[in-house]
């Protein structure tokens, strides 16, 4: 039940971060190689990806 829990608000943390494009969350250590590689938006598009991701997860746990 609680990983179901985390799953979720790990993705709507990820889906919310990219949508308000919230400098805290991209210039995070362990954001900043994403944001290397793929540039802001790009980063923005993968974590947006993997917050879905994380929410069917949750859901589907």
């Amino acid at each position: 039940m609680l990983e179901k829990i985390f799953a979720i608000l790990g993705g709507l943390l990820c889906v919310c971060a990219a949508y308000y494009d919230w400098n805290w969350f991209f210039d995070n250590m362990r954001a900043k190689p994403f944001v290397k590689w793929f540039g802001r938006d790009g980063a923005r598009t993968f974590y947006t990806i993997l917050g879905i991701i994380l929410i069917v997860l949750g859901l589907l746990i």
